[in-house]
């Protein structure tokens, strides 16, 4: 005979006094934690009372009930309801929902209390996204959801942008099949088909870390602190109908411009639209573009222009802004740290004393109309403006010049002087980048393409200039050794002193070669000696002469620095031109030599390796013997795998702060002292050229090199 099942009896439930009911002893929780009372008083208010509360009667000493009940589980909730009593927000005989339980129960309150806790299952934060999602859908604002949650706004935002990732990356992330982290790398963009196809990318990878994640989702889009973003500005990006890609998680420098199309066009429209006012000023030619090479006004003529001098409404302004500095110099020259507006403050005033300072320049109107203009965007995104250079096929004939010899349709008639021709239409060229040209891959590390080993012994030639020019015994020491061996080894020489400085300029260049710290102090360096050379032959005679002896060992210096090259170019069988592979050598040799004497650093010079100046430029083999060298054999193995453009962004990131150098910009150790013989000093110069321009494949990469140059020209 079957047995029935006993049936259990639910405790039965009423509306009770608040008046009537007492915390018990019995409640386990002790440690605060969670919601505050103050924050679940307030949530009381505005929601009521979504749990009731558990409580078991009172009994007196002869076990009958006393008509009070005491609470063993909902104690916050009953100190959340006493609060909103004592505030009066609550009536003091309220009746609060409650579950009585039997008082002559076996089961004791403890067991009651601590189960009530323990059993309480958090919900999954998925669940609270997707619950902000909804309250958005239904009306409810941001900061209302806010308010009604007592969180911060941002927080609001946060958890919708979380909810509005891919339904398919939030199944996988309510099934823990990725974390939050990851989860949060997802929002910085809202293309659900690129968030899956980046996901099933990593997913089963080593690299799934939040970091790349974001990398490979933002690898099409510019940085907001690009100096184009910085030239054409976000908010006329975003005018014109630009999407900024933003972090609401991490500090994103500002974002990421997701139409980098947009912005290049925006740039060119805003270059174009400056090159116009520019031209209308007269010059024959204005060249703009992102970036001018360095190097490119050799060969030109500077045209002497006259600075215009302050008015005296500027000058008041000077000198006002120039005492406000003093003061506030003096008055926190102590302070350990500055308060945040003086600090602004003072760099609003800087600013303004470098722009009175940097005083517009007049030209003479016969020069404007043969001379043109460079127009392009400094590393911050600031307009750089370059006036009067005059190229060669420009030049007018002397002869031209004079009155005499002007037609007659040239002099005006009344006043015999030759008239200035009317302003001309300039000619404006609109420059662009470069376009990368892609290699073929091997699995074998290849020697390095030519046009990149130029590119890079530019980069060393510049600094080992700079580096000749702050060390003047180091110049001293060329310039005698160039001498010296005119005079007593009869090598042939050139110019009226038999030596002479002819600066080398570079075929080939990389685009940050114009914004590195060694070309911009070469080029400081000979503006500040510019503005004192006399342009006479005579007058440059006395003016060297009345120099002191520093001075003129810092000017024989920095003209000495100007003849260094340190260049690899292709040798030249043929005699007439190029160099020989034996004069190569010793070029190499003696630049090295060079380096060893002025201590240069190429790291400490500024170089770092980057995709555009060597890893998108080389082999997957060398980029991975790359992060070896700089990273270990560890970050190989990590990159080892991915394809050359992700593999060249990850190296780059890897490397930043190594001192890993390629090995034309590296030293190279020579063995044996300074005191070598002229037999030994000989043999050195014959030596081999280094590894990485040599290779048993000389033929097919001299093919490949000769296809690089092409294309670059």
């Amino acid at each position: 005979m079957a047995t029935a099942v006993q049936k259990i009896t639910l405790s039965s439930s009423r509306d009770i006094p608040f008046n009537k009911l007492v915390l018990s002893q019995s409640n386990v929780r002790r440690i605060k934690a969670g919601v505050s009372i103050e924050e679940l008083a307030e949530s009381v208010a505005r929601r009521g009372l979504i749990q009731s509360m558990h409580v078991r009667a009172v009994l007196d000493a002869d076990g009958v009930e006393t008509g009070m009940f005491e609470v063993p589980a909902g104690g916050r909730r009953y100190r959340a309801l006493e609060l909103l009593v004592k505030q009066k927000r609550l009536n003091k005989t309220a009746p609060v929902p409650c579950v009585v339980s039997d008082a002559a129960s076996g089961i004791l309150m403890e067991e009651i209390s601590f189960a009530e806790n323990d059993e309480r299952i958090p919900p999954h934060p998925l669940d609270q996204y997707r619950a902000f999602q909804a309250m958005r859908h239904k009306g409810m604002s941001e900061e209302a959801i806010a308010a009604a949650f007592l969180i911060a706004v941002n927080v609001v935002k946060q958890r919708l942008r979380l909810a509005s990732v891919s339904p398919v990356l939030l199944d996988v992330f309510a099934e823990d099949g990725m974390d939050l982290k990851q989860l949060m790398a997802f929002t910085v963009s809202p293309d659900h088909a690129r968030q899956e196809q980046v996901w099933e990318a990593v997913r089963n990878s080593w690299q799934k870390e939040p970091w790349q994640i974001k990398r490979m989702l933002t690898e099409t889009t510019a940085r907001a602190s690009d100096k184009r973003a910085a030239f054409v500005g976000i908010e006329a990006y975003e005018a014109a109908g630009g999407v900024v890609l933003r972090d609401l998680f991490e500090s994103d420098d500002g974002g990421w411009l997701q139409d980098v199309g947009l912005l290049d066009r925006l740039v060119a429209e805003k270059l174009k639209v400056i090159a116009d006012e520019i031209a209308a000023e007269g010059w024959k030619w204005v060249d703009a573009a992102v970036s001018i090479p360095y190097g490119v006004t050799h060969g030109l003529r500077r045209l002497a222009g006259t600075v215009l001098d302050m008015t005296a409404e500027e000058q008041a302004t000077r000198e006002a802004l120039q005492a406000e500095l003093d003061s506030l110099v003096a008055e926190y020259q102590d302070a350990d740290e500055l308060p945040d507006a003086v600090d602004e403050r003072l760099g609003e005033i800087e600013a303004a004393l470098e722009k009175l300072d940097d005083r517009p320049v007049s030209y003479d109107p016969a020069d404007i109309a043969i001379a043109g203009v460079f127009v392009t965007i400094d590393a911050n995104g600031s307009l750089s403006i370059d006036r009067g250079y005059v190229r060669p096929e420009d030049e007018a004939p002397v002869e031209a010049a004079a009155n005499d010899d002007a037609s007659e349709e040239d002099v005006d008639p009344e006043t015999g002087e030759v008239r200035i021709p009317a302003i001309q239409r300039a000619t404006i060229t609109l420059g662009g980048q470069p376009v990368p040209v892609e290699e073929e891959e091997d699995d074998g590390i290849k020697p390095l393409p030519e046009r990149l080993v130029i590119e890079l012994t530019a980069h060393r030639t510049l600094a080992l200039r700079d580096a000749v020019a702050n060390r003047p015994h180091v110049a001293m020491t060329a310039l005698l050794h160039k001498l010296v061996s005119d005079t007593f080894l009869h090598r042939p020489a050139t110019g009226a002193l038999e030596a002479n400085v002819r600066q080398v300029h570079f075929p080939a260049q990389a685009d940050d070669l114009k914004d590195s710290a060694s070309a911009k102090s070469v080029t400081d360096r000979h503006e500040r000696w510019g503005d004192h050379v006399p342009a006479d032959d005579e007058a440059l005679w006395d003016w060297l002469t009345a120099l002191d002896d520093d001075s003129r060992m810092d000017l024989l210096a920095h003209c000495v620095g100007y003849g260094i090259n340190a260049l690899y170019e292709r040798p030249n069988p043929y005699s007439g031109s190029g160099v020989s592979e034996h004069g190569l050598e010793v070029r190499m040799r003696q630049a090295e030599r060079l380096a060893r004497a002025t201590g240069l650093n190429m790291v400490a010079a500024g170089w770092r390796p980057t995709v555009g100046n060597y890893f998108g430029r080389v082999t997957k083999a060398r980029i991975v013997e790359a992060v070896r060298e700089g990273a270990g054999e560890r970050a190989a193995q990590l990159i080892d795998h991915m394809k050359k453009g992700d593999m060249a962004k990850e190296a780059e990131r890897l490397l930043a702060d190594s001192g890993w150098l390629p090995e034309p910009l590296r030293a190279t150790s020579i063995d044996g002292d300074q005191s070598r013989s002229h037999d030994q000093a000989d043999a050195a110069e014959d030596a081999t050229l280094p590894d990485f321009l040599t290779d048993e494949d000389e033929g097919e990469d001299a093919d490949e090199d000769e296809a690089l140059l092409s294309a670059a020209e």
